[in-house]
């Protein structure tokens, strides 16, 4: 009997009720479903599906646990296994029907009747999206009559015919997707999350297999709270995308809100195992998730405490609820806040604080008032200085407390105005409550989203105390230097407020809190790593000048104090020379004169510097190196040559480098001086390449002056620049100036060929000619 039949092709396309990840052309029908992977012997596995947090709301990108059908879970699985199965049946059919073996066809043709005739005429008819429909073709149930009904070239042009119209839905639905997902990060953006979430799931309507639209709608679900939700669409993202990291990210916030914390762990790990350039990303959602699960265990043990009738618990409960009484005397607030600075002493204590709403103490409007009063009387300094005392005591090391004082809005808008208020008490206790911040990351970043945009002028003006409260500005000075987004906030302020007050300060250096002092130009030092604040300072006159200032100020005799500032000034001016302009151009004389003064000072550390600042800033100005080399330069360079360490050598060569290069005098100075050239010989047998290559250039300078080269007969010479441009160097300037130093050598005195010819180096002599010219 002959049955009439639709053959559907799942290959092709996916039910709608099925899992969201849809067959790509060209790809087998596993490959298709990039939700699953193929296990052991061709048996599919489902992936190991973790979890995962939001990304910045600028383009959401997340989704919930079942697909927009929001079938059950098991029911949406057992439905995918099915559809799997069905792939792999019809993908068999079809080779069996396009093999040139006409057994394999036979075999085939009697398969698929076989499966139209279990699936009879019965089939419900499906969706317009996932029904394939082909010509009704008659199978005839007899051999012969089943080869001549079944043709199947025309069963494969219709089955590419149905593929290329599927190919034109999908675009247009895609397109339609694409519109649908803009306009639900537009809502996102706006804050409407529910209308974004209603864009997404139409989006998904059309196409059910973008990853996209499942971890922006994810996304929309952890603003609203609905992190279940979020799971399930991040579960779903990366069904088609199983290296989905904003999925595993999105996932771990919600298991994170949820405090499922060993989940919200694998998450990120996962995030990690796919992108470890992620690292920093990780370490911050890590510290996160450890935050929040030490603030849930101390507040469950504060409150087994509390119900174990905890004395603490009770009296800061009291005590809050005295304080937060309205109409009371300003002393009042005071002694109770004393007292409860004493009574948060403890971990359990700060949490009970915490727990009990202790930051709202603010809210109390005699409180608020002194705090934030723009001149205080002596009864408001107390009351905020016992306030500070009562933040510190709630704060120290406790990373959750620091949050939630950070958060409020009268603190972050009133420490810079304290710490500028001229009250030494409010002033100390303002930055013991900031170091605590300042000296964990943790802590920093808090610190960090606050406007922090005067606090390196404001900081900086400590320097004028004599007293602890220098140091201890300086330290936080210290600690935060480092951050980027710190320096980002110094640019602000740095022209009209900083530079000038530095400069001020450099010039009254000896009336200042020197050690402070030296701290502050270090900070200074460090900001040069900025390359736009550094060419601001080096382009200051202002503070070219005062720098030269106080180093005409250091005499041996000078105090401790007064030397550690010259040998930080030495340092920031090492890093400013790093820029060129036309200020060290103009002052180039004045500097290298004051550094080639300090070059007998009893500090050796004073003396480096010194030398290293002159190695920076006679490259600027051919009238310095004149100067210097009027003064002696040469014979001093070649003293520390002789007995100075590694850097202050590598300094002292680059020095004589750059006069021999401009200064006949310097050539003959250093020839007068090292008749045989033996400090420069020696520092061709060192391990530095620098070092190196600025003695090879010094030699070669020294070799155009008449007998030099004469002077080096019966040395190691010829052997150690035939080592270094012979390809011993790794650098091509070292290999480049022993080669020129050999070339001028041999030109200068034949007899230096002989033994050239006997190290067989004639090769690399001939290729050393080349530079000659030029040199």
């Amino acid at each position: 009997m002959c049955h009439p039949f639709y053959f559907h092709n799942p290959a092709l396309h996916l039910h709608s009720h099925a899992h969201p990840a849809r067959a790509a052309s060209g790809a087998s029908p596993r490959q298709r479903c990039r939700g699953f992977e193929s296990g052991p012997g061709g048996s599919r596995c489902p992936l190991a599906v973790p979890r995962c947090p939001p990304v910045s709301p600028g383009v959401p990108s997340l989704s919930p646990r079942c697909p927009p059908a929001m079938l059950r879970d098991e029911d949406t699985e057992a439905d995918f296994q099915r559809f799997l199965r069905r792939v792999d049946d019809v993908t068999n059919l079809l080779q069996g029907l396009s093999s040139p073996d006409s057994a394999v066809r036979e075999k085939a043709i009697a398969e698929t009747e076989k499966k139209l005739q279990e699936q009879g005429g019965s089939r419900e008819e499906e969706e317009e999206e996932s029904r394939t429909t082909l010509n009704r073709t008659l199978i005839n149930t007899s051999g012969s009559a089943r080869a001549e009904a079944v043709d199947a070239d025309g069963f494969l042009a219709a089955l590419e015919k149905d593929a290329k119209e599927r190919a034109q839905r999908r675009r247009r639905n895609e397109q339609l997707a694409n519109a649908l997902k803009e306009q639900g990060n537009e809502a996102f953006r706006a804050g409407d999350f529910a209308l974004a979430i209603q864009r997404y799931s139409q989006g998904l309507e059309k196409l059910r297999d973008k990853q996209e639209l499942y971890t922006n709608r994810a996304q929309a679900y952890l603003k609203l709270h609905e992190y279940e939700k979020a799971i399930s669409d991040c579960e779903w993202a990366l069904k088609c995308n199983k290296n989905c990291l904003k999925a595993y990210f999105l996932m771990g916030k919600a298991h994170l809100a949820l405090q499922r914390f060993p989940e919200c762990r694998q998450c990120y790990e996962k995030m990690l195992q796919i992108d470890p350039q992620k690292e920093n990303l990780f370490k911050d959602c890590v510290n996160e998730a450890r935050l929040e699960e030490k603030r849930v265990r101390d507040e469950e043990r504060a409150e087994r405490e509390a119900q174990a009738g905890s004395v603490a618990a009770s009296s800061i409960q009291e005590l809050l609820q005295r304080i937060s009484s309205p109409g009371q005397d300003i002393l009042y607030y005071t002694g109770g806040i004393r007292l409860l600075a004493e009574a948060v002493h403890s971990c359990t204590g700060q949490t009970f604080f915490r727990t009990n709403n202790g930051f709202s103490i603010l809210r109390n409007e005699t409180v608020r008032g002194a705090f934030c009063a723009e001149s205080k009387s002596p009864a408001e300094v107390e009351l905020c200085v016992s306030l500070l005392l009562l933040f510190q005591a709630a704060c120290a090391g406790n990373e959750e407390n620091q949050r939630l004082l950070l958060a409020q809005p009268e603190v972050s808008a009133q420490l810079a105005e304290l710490l500028s208020s001229g009250t030494a008490q409010l002033q100390r206790e303002t930055l013991a409550l900031i170091s605590l911040y300042s000296e964990h990351e943790t802590g920093r970043r808090l610190l960090l989203r606050q406007d922090l945009s005067r606090w390196l002028q404001i900081l900086m003006a400590f320097v004028k105390s004599t007293d602890a409260r220098a140091d201890s500005a300086m330290n936080i000075l210290s600690d935060l230097i480092g951050e980027e987004r710190f320096q980002t906030q110094c640019r602000a302020m740095f022209s009209t407020g900083v530079l000038p007050l530095f400069t001020q300060l450099l010039v009254c250096a000896r009336q200042v809190n020197q050690a402070a002092l030296a701290r502050a130009v270090g900070v200074l030092g460090s900001l040069c790593a900025d390359v736009g604040l550094r060419a601001q300072l080096a382009r200051s006159r202002e503070c070219w000048q005062a720098c030269l200032q106080l180093l005409d100020g250091c005499p041996d005799a000078s105090s401790p104090g007064y030397q550690l500032c010259v040998f930080a000034v030495l340092g920031l001016m090492m890093n400013l020379l790093l820029e060129s302009n036309g200020t060290i151009q103009d002052l180039a004389v004045p500097i290298s004169g004051r550094c080639l003064a300090l070059l007998s000072h009893q500090d050796g550390r004073i003396v480096t510097r010194s030398i290293g600042v002159l190695s920076r800033v006679l490259p600027a100005s051919p009238s310095a190196v004149e100067e210097v080399v009027r003064a002696g330069v040469v014979k001093k360079m070649l003293k520390f040559l002789k007995a100075g360490g590694q850097l202050t050598c590598s300094y002292a060569i680059k020095t004589l480098s750059i006069c021999t290069k401009s200064s006949r005098r310097a050539q003959e100075e250093l020839l007068k001086w090292d008749k045989r050239l033996q400090v420069l010989l020696k520092l061709l047998e060192a391990g530095d390449e620098l070092l190196v290559g600025n003695a090879a250039f010094c030699l070669s300078q020294c070799l155009l002056l008449p007998g030099a080269a004469s002077a080096l007969l019966g040395s190691s010479v010829v052997q150690l620049l035939l080592r270094q441009a012979g390809g011993d160097a790794h650098r091509t300037s070292v290999q480049q100036n022993s080669a020129i130093a050999l070339g001028r050598l041999c030109v200068a005195e034949p007899r230096h060929i002989q033994q050239l010819r006997k190290l067989n180096g004639l090769a690399i002599l001939n290729s050393s000619m080349k530079y000659l010219p030029s040199s």
